[in-house]
């Protein structure tokens, strides 16, 4: 049961991530920094991967959720591009992809560590 509730829930954040990637977006808080943008893209990508790592743990398999990461990258430089091809008020920056790929290390560092533990 919590499985498919996990299941569900990283869909529908995905599908949420998806969405707001390629849409114009007006109101964003202010954080206070000049990285404000970079920040809310490590948090976007760290929440996408830790999802997506913990359904993916299977009989504590490590290679399904490094397979989730590369997966999460990947999606964060395709809709980096296809923001850039499908919104004109969006813009391509290499920086965004760091950015979300620092968030997937991280996320996936979790899922790691939290299954390193289990194993004791």
């Amino acid at each position: 049961m919590v499985k498919k509730l996990l299941l569900l829930v990283a869909v529908f954040y995905t599908i949420l991530l998806i969405v707001f990637s390629l849409i114009s977006i007006d109101g964003i808080p202010d954080l206070g920094s000049d990285m404000d943008d970079k920040i809310y893209h490590v948090i976007a990508y760290l929440i996408l991967s830790t999802l997506w790592g913990t359904y993916a743990k299977k009989e504590r398999n490590l290679i399904q959720v490094y397979s989730v990461a590369i997966m999460a990258i990947s999606l964060g430089a395709s809709l980096e591009i296809l923001q850039y091809l499908v919104n004109p008020d969006r813009t391509f920056d290499l920086l965004d992809i760091l950015a979300n790929t620092i968030g997937v290390a991280i996320g996936t560092i979790i899922v790691v560590r939290l299954t390193i533990v289990k194993l004791k």
